[in-house]
């Protein structure tokens, strides 16, 4: 109940200032959940290649209702539910492993009371979904590791797949809980090895069924390795971290210093110290596989993450900082758990009241002031283009667009997707960019200066259909955006 609390107050006050929508990433998730219904070609598909599916899924079923989806709330009632189940776990887990309630509550608040956090999760993002899994799979391994039964195998395997389906560092960690069932029980090894490829293999079969390529994903066109070798074929300099362990590390680190706080930073590292000593070496290792996951894509994937105080001086990719917070909040609590009796409600108390402060005090969170200030521009022309769309689109016209950012101009225009011709609906989306004069019939067009569908647009001008443009919406900092009506014969 306490955590529903911290959660809805949380994301309430995120949504009365607008600030549900602010990450690109958040309008992008919201968007490909609704698709995956409310589509020209609905289904499995609309999952898209990227990105996994377990947080759309989940987004599905309330996205579909419109007022839920222009506002943003489909995507914040899952985060906020799975931002609840992830301090339960916690809980669980800290109470379990450290015998003593305080220490339960420690952990639990720890992690609840992080404002980058708690931001997160009053938004469509993937990290409270994340972080209910990872709990999940903690609690349900210290449970097996005293139980050997085959219902916390059995849990453990479900988490792990919710995990694997909700981000990438899921995968990392299947081979690393498979040694540690097999090391307390090897029989049992294989068997959760078995479960747990589930996740990681269907989203394999996905990509291969829809693409005719198990690892689209990862080396697919829209994949983050292709954006990043395209960048540097246009002479883009290589992102920080890139092949260099040294400043992989440096940058990480620095971000986890803004999304955690050098306070409980320090204090997990002691209370890491601390838990190891007492033989609680699996849970500090599992916590810790997430951000040794991610200084090993800064270093080998071209994952960027930028900080303010280091160049080129931009907020980027801070909240992959948060998946230390888990391990900081468990590693911790273990410091309430050294004084006896009594004494550890009131050392829980000035812990979680002290780091609570040092995060007041600290201003304000990272991850909000990266989405704030990396949204300024498209937050403006997004309303604008919504605002002329709304004004002039009637329903059944239809609008020709290219799926992304665009698409949240047609959100806040109030059309239905299935209304537009987007690059994932095929084969009408190639047939239209291909051969414009015989399959491109859409009234509407909005495109991005120099997209795919302003050099249709283009190539449609040498014999049809023609198309006029009717706004330009010019914001500093973006790419014009343009809003074109098709010209019908005899018409000026």
């Amino acid at each position: 109940m306490l955590l529903t609390a911290i959660s809805a107050a949380a994301a309430g006050w995120c949504f009365s200032r607008g600030y549900t929508l602010y990450y690109g990433d958040a309008e992008a998730h919201l968007n490909i959940a609704r698709r995956v219904l409310d589509s020209r070609t609905p289904g499995g598909e609309q999952f898209g290649t990227v990105w996994l599916p377990l947080p759309h899924v989940l987004m599905l079923p309330l996205a579909i209702r419109d007022s839920l989806w222009r506002s943003g709330l489909a995507g914040v009632f899952p985060s906020a539910l799975c931002f609840v189940l992830a301090g339960a776990f916690l809980f669980a887990a800290a109470r379990r492993l450290y015998a003593s309630t305080a220490a339960g509550v420690t952990a639990a608040l720890l992690f609840a009371l992080n404002p980058n956090m708690l931001y997160l999760q009053g938004t469509p993002m993937t990290e409270a979904v994340f972080a209910a899994a990872l709990a999940a799979l903690l609690w349900a391994t210290i449970w097996y590791r005293d139980s050997q039964s085959l219902a916390a195998l059995a849990l453990a395997a479900a988490a792990s797949n919710a995990a694997s389906l909700t981000r990438y560092e899921g995968w990392f960690l299947i081979p690393f809980v498979a040694l540690y069932v097999l090391w307390i029980r090897r029989s049992h090894g294989a068997i959760f090895a078995a479960l747990a490829a589930f996740g990681p293999l269907a989203w394999l079969a996905h990509n291969q069924y829809y693409y005719s390529n198990a690892l689209e994903f990862y080396n697919g066109e829209y994949s983050a390795a292709a954006i990043y070798g395209r960048q540097l074929a246009q002479g883009v300099t290589r992102y920080p971290g890139d092949h260099d362990w040294r400043t992989a590390i440096h940058y990480y680190f620095a971000a986890m210093k803004l999304a955690v706080g050098a306070p409980l930073l320090m204090l997990g590292a002691l209370g890491a110290a601390v838990a190891i000593a007492k033989k609680a070496w699996w849970p500090v290792l599992l916590l810790a596989l997430p951000p040794l996951f991610y200084v090993w894509s800064i270093h080998s994937s071209g994952t960027p993450l930028y900080v303010p105080g280091l160049w080129p001086h931009q907020w980027y990719n801070t909240r992959y900082a948060l998946a230390c917070l888990p391990l900081c909040a468990l590693a911790a609590a273990s410091l309430v758990a050294i004084p006896g009796g009594k004494w550890r409600v009131g050392a829980a108390a000035v812990l979680i009241a002290f780091i609570a402060g040092a995060s007041v005090l600290a201003g304000d969170p990272v991850t909000w002031k990266e989405s704030e200030v990396n949204s300024t521009a498209r937050r403006a022309w997004t309303q604008q283009a919504g605002d002329y769309l709304a004004a002039h689109y009637r329903i059944g016209d239809g609008i020709f667009y290219s799926f992304g950012d665009l698409t949240g101009a047609v959100r806040a225009a109030g059309i239905p997707l299935r209304e537009g011709l987007q690059q994932g609906n095929h084969p009408a989306w190639d047939a239209a960019t291909l051969r414009p004069e015989l399959f491109l019939h859409e009234e509407w067009a909005i495109a991005l200066a120099g997209d795919a569908t302003a050099a249709t647009l283009l190539r449609a001008a040498r014999s049809g259909p023609h198309y006029e443009l009717k706004k330009q919406i010019i914001v500093e900092g973006a790419p014009v955006i343009e809003i074109y009506q098709r010209r019908r014969p005899g018409s000026q």
